[in-house]
């Protein structure tokens, strides 16, 4: 089957997350994605859980944001790295990285300098503040803990009247992944009309600050500033998660009708006719009173109870699912979300899937995550054409070097 990216070409100068999140989906679409390391390797690879032995190729961090790539050893502080990555651009169409923006001007491989080597190149950078920054930002260090620190999701984030909590999965990075593949398929789509590469300047913060949803709006707007409110929504109520009798469940109660429905559900139709609940916004304004009520109704029976009584009622509805639960969940096999892969020096194992479900060219899982250098003659033989004694000479300077199956 064909692969919607399959003749496109990504130097990939990632390390750990967001970038790596980036080119993971570009290879997903089929991309040859060629994931430049330094001689020790892709700081991930030292992350656990590690499968067996610590080792650089059993990092299971690693395995899950690396399939369908290949992983060249590239020691840019030789010069002869430079010149390979050089002639990598010039032979590729994406170049992706999520260093400080200071690095690549270090090495010689700032935009101006991408652009003078290859015209078509789409540059997609990752980094805390961006690129085009205030003075001082472009040499700050960022982690996901910082953007989510600095964009505001940590002050909305967490038990209500408890202190900011940081989001459980590393959003900064995952977001700012998924906004350069935006970035980067639609520069391919502009270079189709106009021949010409871009820059997608992808900052961190900027992917946090853009999904805050009403938070922006309710100061801009009131003057208000949020604060966090746990499961629970800050304009929509019911909204939020409850304890039954043996866990949680979610009851997004989105509108008026729902709601009729739900007091219905739960045997509790005298609220529909209490004045101070009969419509969202009297909900909302009077949710201290409801909430409680609710939470003692929702208490009597087990999750499963409920989901079964809403289930029948047609209401919105979803247990708050463990790492156990969702992995072992049917939609989640039948969507193909947990695929297994024959991971070489480890075997087979499971990871995410791709979630791009296109009807004719989905993305999709075809190749485990490469080994440390696996493919650094394969690039150098069959992309850039060196001759075996030019490769062995590399090695012997360490240029590059590989790991062989």
């Amino acid at each position: 089957m064909s692969r919607t990216l399959e003749d496109i070409r990504v130097v990939d100068l990632s390390h750990v997350l967001a970038a790596p999140t980036c080119t993971m989906f570009l290879a997903d679409l089929g991309a040859e994605v060629i994931h430049i390391e330094p001689p020790h390797g892709d700081d991930s690879r030292e992350f656990g859980p590690f499968i067996g032995e610590h080792d650089k190729n059993r990092s299971g961090y690693f395995i899950s944001l690396n399939r369908n790539k290949k992983s060249m050893v590239l020691n840019l502080k030789h010069e002869k790295g430079k010149k390979i990555l050089r002639e990598l651009i010039a032979a590729s169409d994406v170049i992706v990285e999520n260093f400080r923006p200071t690095t690549m001007r270090k090495l010689g491989f700032s935009w101006e300098e991408i652009q003078k080597i290859n015209p078509r190149m789409i540059y997609a950078s990752i980094c805390g503040f961006g690129h085009d920054t205030l003075p001082g930002y472009d040499t700050r260090p960022a982690y996901d803990m910082v953007a989510q620190g600095y964009s505001g999701i940590m002050s909305i984030t967490g038990p209500e009247g408890g202190p900011p909590c940081r989001v459980g999965s590393s959003v900064g990075d995952i977001f700012a992944g998924h906004q350069a593949v935006i970035g980067i398929l639609a520069a391919l789509f502009h270079r189709e009309k106009t021949g010409r590469g871009q820059h997608h300047d992808g900052a961190m913060v900027d992917g946090l600050f853009a999904v805050l949803e009403n938070a922006v709006a309710r100061y801009t707007i009131s003057g208000e500033i949020p604060g966090p409110l746990g499961s629970a929504h800050p304009s929509i109520t019911p909204f939020q998660g409850f304890r039954t009798r043996d866990s949680w469940i979610i009851t997004p109660i989105g509108n008026d009708s729902l709601w009729v429905t739900f007091c219905k559900a739960i045997k509790r139709e005298d609220l529909v006719h209490d004045s101070r609940f009969e419509t969202n916004p009297l909900r909302t304004k009077n949710k201290e009173e409801l909430i409680p009520v609710l939470a003692v109704e929702l208490e009597k029976k087990t999750t499963k109870e409920w989901t079964d009584i809403f289930e029948n009622a047609g209401l919105p509805y979803s247990p708050i699912n463990d790492m156990k639960d969702i992995c072992e969940d049917p939609h989640i096999t039948h969507r193909n979300m947990l695929v297994e892969i024959d991971q070489p020096l480890v075997g087979k194992m499971k990871i995410a899937g791709s979630p791009i479900h296109l009807s004719e060219t989905p993305g999709e899982v075809y190749a485990p995550a490469p080994l440390l250098g696996q493919h650094s003659e394969e690039v150098l033989r069959e992309i850039l054409e060196y001759s075996h004694e030019e490769i062995n000479k590399l090695k012997i300077e360490g240029v590059i070097n590989g790991e062989t199956l």
